[in-house]
């Protein structure tokens, strides 16, 4: 790993940065080659908040009330250029953020379902559990997709399954799909750092020889 090029990281959260703090642990074990250059947050009094200065990491927040949907985006997209990361990874951040031309396809984004069911605008969180258990699915898991300007809607990088138990509640499935999460992630982000795959419609294409580009 020492002679791999470091994938420069922007993470963006609203809450309590348990994915941000993933990314730091698989980062600081050597199991991913990347560099958090920068940390967003929408919120000034939560969790990852504590979690990015514990890590030291260069911080901004940058809170959604009180300004306009335009500024908000600008702001934050500002604080990011500034940064100059590679990929942008969205980290239980909770707003729509346009994606400019320029940052098309570096934006992630990690679901606790599998996409395209239990997605949409306000489906984050235990609401996303309680609805896979109300629905009576067999399984469930979390999807990594490529962000755009809608919610959830963006092309599938990876999903990974885990079973829905007879007695879960919305607790036990969350720790479930977020063991999966705890994977899932730094995977999608080693893949998408290679540069080495191209969209076929909806369908996110990897090639393992190097030969497929990015379109």
């Amino acid at each position: 790993m020492a002679n791999t090029p470091l994938t420069r990281l922007a993470v963006l959260i609203s809450g309590t940065g348990t994915t941000l703090q993933n990314l730091i642990e698989h980062i600081r074990s050597g199991n991913l080659a990347a560099q958090i250059v920068l940390v967003v947050s929408s919120r000034a009094e939560v969790l990852g908040v504590e979690r990015a200065r514990q890590a030291q990491l260069p911080l901004a927040i940058i809170e959604r009330r009180g300004c306009s949907a335009a500024d908000f985006a600008r702001r934050v997209w500002d604080t990011i250029r500034a940064a100059d990361p590679h990929l942008i990874c969205m980290a239980g951040w909770l707003h729509l953020l346009p994606i400019p031309p320029e940052y098309r396809y570096r934006v992630l984004n990690i679901h606790p379902a599998l996409l395209p069911a239990f997605g949409g605008k306000g489906m984050y969180g235990r609401r996303v559990h309680e609805a896979v258990l109300a629905a009576g699915v067999k399984v469930s898991g979390c999807t990594v997709h490529f962000a755009d300007d809608s919610y959830d809607t963006g092309p599938i990088i990876l999903q990974k399954c885990v079973p829905v138990l007879d007695n879960d509640t919305a607790e036990t499935l969350a720790a479930r799909v977020f063991a999966a999460e705890c994977w899932a992630y730094p995977e999608a982000i080693r893949r998408v750092a290679t540069g080495r795959f191209r969209l076929d419609g909806r369908r996110v294409l990897f090639s393992l020889d190097g030969e497929t580009a990015q379109t």
